[in-house]
C-alpha cells in the first residue's frame, strides 16, 4: 500500500505477473515452453477505481487478446475479491510477450501447440 492508501503501480504490476506465470508456465501446459525464453514487449495499466489491500485477494479476470507469429497479448481485468464479474473492474490492462530464443538472443515464431493452446482463450 502506498502514501494515498491503495495498492501502488509496481505492486499492481507484479500482481499481474503473480496472475499469468501459473496460466501460462505451469507443467502440462504447452506454453511451458515459453518458461524458456519470453520477454514483456508492451504493459499498459489503466486505472479506473481504487484497490486496498482489504480488497484482496483481488480476481484477475484473464484472456487473449491477439496471437501474431512471434507474440501474443493477455488482456486483464483486476477487481476486489467477490465484485460481481460483471462489476466495473478496477484496473484494466494488458501484456505483449514475445518468445524468444536465449540462445540466439533473437525473437522466435511460436510454435503450432502454444498458438492452438493461447487461441483457446480468446474472448469471443
Amino acid at each position: 500500500m502506498d502514501v494515498f492508501q491503495h495498492i501502488n503501480h509496481a505492486r499492481m504490476v507484479t500482481l499481474l505477473e503473480e496472475a499469468r506465470i501459473p496460466w501460462l508456465f505451469e507443467d502440462g501446459r504447452p506454453t511451458v515452453t515459453l518458461r524458456d525464453g519470453a520477454v514483456i514487449a508492451d504493459l499498459h495499466v489503466r486505472y479506473r477505481g481504487q484497490l486496498r489491500h482489504d480488497d484482496g485477494p483481488l480476481d484477475v479476470l484473464m484472456w487473449i487478446e491477439s496471437v501474431r507469429a512471434v507474440d501474443f497479448t493477455i488482456g486483464y481485468e483486476v477487481r476486489a475479491g467477490g465484485a460481481a464479474p460483471d462489476s466495473a473492474p478496477s484496473i484494466v490492462a494488458s501484456t505483449q510477450i514475445a518468445a524468444f530464443d536465449i540462445d540466439t538472443q533473437r525473437l522466435r515464431r511460436l510454435t503450432a501447440p502454444e498458438r492452438e493452446y493461447l487461441e483457446q482463450w480468446k474472448r469471443a
